[in-house]
C-alpha cells in the first residue's frame, strides 16, 4: 500500500497545489481567496490524497473475498472466535469493518443469539476501518522514517500492521470481557457452506474499488468539504490586527476553545489543534487530516497556502524554545487513540437504529472513550520513559 500509491499520491498532491496556485492567481487577494484556497481546496486536498492507499486496501479485500477464501478464514477463526465467546459467523462481520463498522454491524443480523449479535456489535468499531486509514497515513508519513527492518519489511509497513493488529486484539479481548460479564452466554455451533475457490473476477474487484473511492470521494466533496469551510470561519474569526498568523490563529475560536480543552488531552502528549482535530473528527474520523490541513494552510502566510505538504508542515513545527512540538511519540498516541475511540456519527446512528434505543450506543461511546484515553495514556508515559519524545 505505501510503495505502490506513494507515486499517486504525489500526483494528486501536485493537483491540489497547481490548483490552490491557479485559483491564488486568477483571483484577488481577500477573504474569499483564502476561503477557496486554505479552507475548500487545502482541507479536502489533505484527504483526497490519501485515496490510492484506500484503493489498494479494497484491491486485496475484493481478492480475498473473489477467490471463495472469505468463508474458510471464518470457518478457520471458529476456534479463536469461541474462545472469547463468540462464533464463526462474527467474523464476517469483524471483517467487514475493516472496510466499515456500519456495514460489519448491519451484517450481525446473521447471528441468531441476541447476545452474540450485540457483543459482535458493540466491538465492531474496534476494527480499524478505511476512515482511519487518512490518520494512521498522515502521522507514519509525518513521524515514522521509511527504513528496512530485517531486509524485508519496512517500519511504516509495521507500524500500520500494528494499529490493525491492536484494534483485532482489542476486540477479541473487549467481546472476550463482555461474555463473561454482562451478555454472559455460551458460544453456539457453528454451521457454514464453503463456497468453491475460483479465480477472482477483475471487474467485481474493480467495481469494488469504484463504489469505495466514489464513497470516499462524496465524503470529501460534502462532509469534510463543509467541516472545513466552518472549520476555516471559526480558525479565521474574530480578526485582530497585527501579529503573525500563529497569533491571529491563537485568538480565533477555535484557538479559544483548544485551549480550554488542552488541559484535559495534555496528559496524552496532545497539544489544543490535536484537540481540535479530535472534536471536529467527531462527524468521520478522516476529518481529522482536513481539520489539520486547514489550520495548517491558515497558519501558513503564503497567499496560496504553501506547497509544502501537511506531514511536512507537523514534522516541522516547532515550540517557542526550538523544539519539536509533535514527535513521533505524538504521531503513535494519536493513532492509538483512533484506533480505539468511537469518532463516528454514522455507526452510532445505526448502532441506535440496530438495537432500538440509545442504552448499547451510549455505552459503546462511553467504554470506547474511556478506553482510547486510558491506553493513549499508558503508551504516553511509557514512551516518555522509554525516551521515545516528549
Amino acid at each position: 500500500m505505501f510503495s505502490w500509491a506513494a507515486l499517486p499520491m504525489e500526483w494528486i498532491g501536485n493537483s491540489f497545489a497547481g490548483l490552490g496556485q491557479a485559483v491564488g492567481q486568477a483571483m484577488p487577494p481577500g477573504e474569499l481567496r483564502d476561503l477557496i484556497i486554505k479552507g475548500g481546496i487545502g482541507g479536502v486536498a489533505a484527504v483526497v490524497t490519501f485515496l490510492p492507499q484506500i484503493m489498494f486496501l479494497f484491491l486485496f479485500l475484493g481478492l480475498l473475498e473473489d477467490t471463495g477464501y472469505m468463508a474458510r478464514a471464518a470457518l478457520i477463526m471458529d476456534k479463536l472466535m469461541s474462545r472469547v465467546g463468540l462464533h464463526g459467523k462474527s467474523f464476517i462481520p469483524l471483517l467487514s469493518s475493516f472496510a466499515c463498522a456500519v456495514p460489519g454491524i448491519m451484517a450481525t443480523r446473521t447471528i441468531d443469539n441476541p447476545r452474540d449479535r450485540l457483543a459482535t456489535m458493540l466491538v465492531a468499531p474496534l476494527i480499524s476501518c478505511s476512515a482511519r486509514l487518512p490518520v494512521y497515513a498522515l502521522m507514519i508519513a509525518a513521524f515514522i522514517p521509511p527504513v528496512m527492518i530485517g531486509g524485508f519489511a519496512s517500519l511504516p509497513a509495521i507500524t500500520m500492521l500494528s494499529m490493525y493488529l491492536l484494534g483485532l486484539i482489542m476486540a477479541l479481548g473487549t467481546a472476550w470481557a463482555l461474555k463473561k460479564t454482562l451478555l454472559k452466554s455460551g458460544p453456539p455451533a457453528f454451521i457454514i457452506e464453503l463456497p468453491p475457490y475460483k479465480i477472482p473476477s477483475l471487474r467485481s474487484i474493480l467495481l469494488l474499488m469504484w463504489e469505495r473511492a466514489w464513497a470516499f470521494l462524496k465524503r470529501a466533496g460534502t462532509v469534510i468539504l463543509g467541516a472545513s469551510i466552518v472549520l476555516w470561519f471559526l480558525a479565521t474569526y474574530p480578526k485582530t490586527e497585527g501579529g503573525t498568523a500563529v497569533d491571529r490563529l491563537n485568538h480565533s475560536y477555535v484557538g479559544q476553545a483548544g485551549r480550554l480543552l488542552e488541559p484535559v488531552i495534555r496528559p496524552l502528549g496532545f497539544d489544543w489543534k490535536i484537540g481540535v482535530g479530535l472534536v471536529a473528527s467527531l462527524i468521520q474520523r478522516e476529518v481529522f487530516v482536513s481539520t489539520m490541513g486547514t489550520i495548517y494552510g491558515i497558519q501558513d502566510e503564503s497567499a496560496d497556502g504553501g506547497n509544502t505538504s501537511l506531514a511536512a508542515k507537523l514534522r516541522g513545527e516547532r515550540t517557542a524554545d526550538g523544539r519539536p512540538t509533535y514527535t513521533a511519540l505524538t504521531g503513535i498516541c494519536i493513532m492509538v487513540y483512533y484506533v480505539l475511540a468511537m469518532q463516528c456519527f454514522s455507526t452510532v446512528a445505526v448502532m441506535r437504529r440496530e438495537t432500538n434505543g440509545w442504552k448499547w450506543p451510549l455505552f459503546q461511546i462511553g467504554y470506547m472513550t474511556a478506553l482510547a484515553y486510558t491506553v493513549t495514556f499508558m503508551v504516553y508515559r511509557a514512551g516518555l520513559a522509554l525516551g521515545i519524545g516528549g
